[in-house]
Parts: structure tokens; C-alpha cells; sequence
């Protein structure tokens, strides 16, 4: 088989470390990739938003298989590209990808469906989503309807907050047109899990769950970011929890889209807060998410790639193996200034060294070579992921790895993993 995966940040180097694994995979190509994936497969220098490259690139080389991994070329509508052009595509189309990239749908279709989530109203005025915050009271969290690669959710402790969370999106345009309209709903308390199934358009399976550490600071301080790391399992989401999810949330999730003209193919991943009333959608993803990709792989049971076509193709599931008791932690090492203003071209120093660590992955997030030197080239650079038995050893070896990793100004958590207990 022949398989291009389409992207270049960590989640794709976690999926073309896995897929370069099975023995279906004859060829395996990325575009653009990093260097990183590089190791695994022949990228090509083309970016997410090229569809008509991309598209011309696939058939040309007769690609078996497409595996889309950022959200943005998704709600962008890049699989629906390629499946005009005939080609099995991993990932959902437009109008099913509207469940990340519009979080004003996406709680509309709760709100019509019975689905449970925070109480919310959404907001294309500035003055009346200001008027609701007040009516609604702190804490609160505002979020822009559109993508803003995972930093356009504002926790608003106080009134205070909210209005500047308010004038960000909408007056000062901080998320350019993601934050033109607000979603304003309800601060839910609990515990925060990211949960992943497959959708093949009329049947779903279920994966894995991870729980993400998403502020940039120890203790969960600071701005959001896209990820600063993850741990995989989640003790508190037993086997009668996920199956009470699957019921409630995802199944009439799917349901509804189908319904609605948008059977789903691909990966949904189901943000969820565990509250004393049970579990709520904090938001929906269109694809793995990133760390938690990187989690995930290392602990995936089999061969990926049958699943993966089966999604794309609309094929009935193959057997799977169920996944193992196995843990694992992604700590990921970010810029200094991140998620502001970061500098990039620094040496980076002891990758080799921490991969050599047993049940090390190290995958390239925001790297590139520059005279023949790995350098920094985003905000999240580096994500170290171990595996282990239990999760104490899988966060000592991460953060053993972390250790032999160095570049000017480096961040990193040092506390990932730790509310695992």
C-alpha cells in the first residue's frame, strides 16, 4: 500500500511512526512532514493548504490512502477533495469537520439532539455577549467559534475577565476571524478527559482516552495552549463510564450528523468533563488530538492501518486487539515565550540520547534542519513520550528523556501525569 499523511506537527509524526509499523505499508509519504517524519516516510514539500497540490500529488502517485491529521484543512474541506478525485481518505468532510471548526454548531447540534453539555448562547455582538456574561455570572468561559489552534478557550474567573475575554475575540480580533463570534457558556468543574473513537460513517469503535495538561505552567497556570503534555489511561474513565459515554454522547452524536447529511469518517475525538451530573462535552475535535495522539500510538494494540481504511472506506471493523495495560506520558518541551511570541533557528541538542532511553519516543512537533543541525521552528517543539507498565515509571522515564534534551530557553511542565494517582 501506498499512504500519504497530510501534516507536520507531532500528531502526524506519532501517526507515521505507527503506520510506518504495519507490513501493509509498502510506501510511506508526508507533505509536508518534518524532520521527524522524515525518518519514517519521504516527505514532499507541499503544505495543508495546497489542496490542489496535494490532490494532483496523490493521484499522480496513485496513493491508496490518505490520512488527514490538522483540523484546519479538514473544516477547509480537503477530504472532500479527495474523495471527488476517488481516492480513500482518513477524515471527515466539511460538514462533519463543522463540529470543530464551528463551536456554534457543534452546540447547536447538542442543544437540538439532547446531548449533554454546559449551558451556553452564542454571540456575533460584543455589547450583548457582555450583557449575558453578566446575566450569567463568573466564572465562565468564553471560546471563539472558529479554529484558533487550540488556544481560543478563556477561562473567566471574574465579570472582569469575561468582558476583557469578550473584547479579545471580537474587538481587538486577537484570533483574527475565529473570535468574530463567541460562544459564552457555563464554567463546568470535574475532571477533563479527552476520549477517542473511529466512525466508518454508520457504525463507531471505540479507542482510548487520555487527559491533557492544556496551561502552560505547573498546576494548570496560565494561558492555554495547544498541549503541554498528556497521560493515557485515565483511571477514573472505567470500562461502565466509557460505555455510558458511548451511549449517551457519541452514538447520538453520529447519529445526528448522520441524520443531518454529514455521516461521519474518521477520528472524533470527545473533550468531556466528568461532573457530579455525570459526563458533559466540553467540545468536540475532527481529528487525534495533539499530544494526545502521541500518547496514544505508543500504546496502541496491532496494526493501525486496517481500522484506518475501514473508516475511510465505510467498511465494517476488522477484528482488534483490545488495548493493554500499559501507561504512557507525552511531556512536551515548548519555545521560550510560548504560546506569545517564540524564537525559532536554536540548536537543539540530545534528541538521540533520549530516544535511546527504553520505551522513549521522542516526536518532532515544531522542528526543521538548518546546515545539517536540528533546530527550533515552532512553539511546541518537541513532544518526549514514554511507556511503561504503570504510569510512575512512564512519567520517570519521560522525564529522564526531557533531561538529555537541550535548547536556549526550553519550557517545559514538570508535573504531567501526576493527577494520574
Amino acid at each position: 500500500m501506498k499512504i500519504l499523511i497530510v501534516g507536520g506537527g507531532g500528531r502526524e509524526h506519532a501517526l507515521a511512526w505507527r503506520i510506518g509499523q504495519s507490513p501493509r505499508v509498502d510506501t510511506l509519504m508526508a507533505a509536508p512532514g518534518n524532520p521527524g517524519i522524515a525518518r519514517h516516510a519521504q516527505c514532499v514539500p507541499i503544505g495543508v493548504e495546497a489542496h490542489d497540490e496535494l490532490v494532483a500529488f496523490a493521484r499522480r502517485e496513485r496513493v491508496d490512502l490518505v490520512v488527514i491529521g490538522p483540523e484546519a484543512p479538514l473544516a477547509a474541506g480537503l477530504a472532500d477533495r479527495f474523495a471527488v478525485a476517488g481516492l480513500a481518505v482518513f477524515g471527515p468532510s466539511a460538514r462533519a469537520a463543522a463540529i470543530e471548526g464551528s463551536k456554534a454548531f457543534a452546540k447547536d447540534l447538542m442543544r437540538r439532539h439532547g446531548i449533554p453539555t454546559a449551558r451556553f448562547a452564542t454571540f456575533d455582538d460584543a455589547e450583548r455577549a457582555r450583557r449575558f456574561c453578566r446575566e450569567m455570572g463568573a466564572p465562565l468561559v468564553v471560546k471563539t467559534d472558529g479554529l484558533a489552534a487550540g488556544k481560543g478557550a478563556i477561562v473567566c474567573p471574574t465579570l472582569e475577565d469575561a468582558e476583557a475575554a469578550v473584547a479579545q475575540c471580537m474587538e481587538q480580533r486577537a484570533f483574527g476571524t475565529a473570535g468574530a463570534r463567541v460562544v459564552v457558556e457555563e464554567f463546568m468543574t470535574g475532571q477533563e478527559v479527552s476520549f477517542f473513537v473511529l466512525s466508518n460513517g454508520s457504525d463507531v469503535m471505540a479507542l482510548a482516552a487520555a487527559e491533557d495538561h492544556k496551561a502552560v505552567f505547573d498546576g494548570d497556570r496560565g494561558p492555554n495552549t495547544g498541549g503541554m503534555g498528556c497521560y493515557s489511561p485515565v483511571l477514573a474513565f472505567d470500562e461502565a463510564l466509557e460505555k455510558r459515554v458511548m451511549e449517551t454522547i457519541v452514538r447520538p452524536t453520529l447519529a445526528a450528523l448522520a441524520r443531518e447529511g454529514a455521516p461521519y469518517r474518521g477520528v472524533l475525538y470527545v473533550g468531556l468533563m466528568l461532573t457530579a451530573h455525570g459526563p458533559k462535552v466540553v467540545e468536540f475535535n475532527c481529528r487525534f488530538g495533539d499530544p494526545e495522539c502521541q500518547a496514544l500510538m505508543v500504546r496502541a494494540p496491532g496494526d493501525l492501518v486496517p481500522l484506518l481504511l475501514a473508516a475511510a472506506r465505510g467498511e465494517a471493523w476488522p477484528a482488534y486487539h483490545p488495548w493493554p495495560s500499559t501507561a504512557s506520558v507525552c511531556v512536551n518541551i515548548a519555545s521560550r515565550g510560548y504560546p506569545g511570541a517564540y524564537p525559532t533557528g536554536l540548536a537543539i541538542r540530545g534528541v538521540e540520547a533520549a530516544e535511546a532511553r527504553p520505551g522513549v519516543q521522542v516526536f518532532h512537533a515544531g522542528t526543521a534542519t538548518k546546515h545539517g543541525m536540528l533546530v527550533t521552528a515552532g512553539g511546541r517543539v518537541l513532544g518526549v513520550t514514554a511507556v511503561a507498565d504503570h504510569m510512575d515509571a512512564a512519567i520517570a522515564a519521560a522525564y529522564a528523556a526531557v533531561g538529555e534534551i537541550a535548547f536556549e530557553g526550553m519550557h517545559y511542565r514538570t508535573d504531567v501525569g501526576r493527577r494520574s494517582a
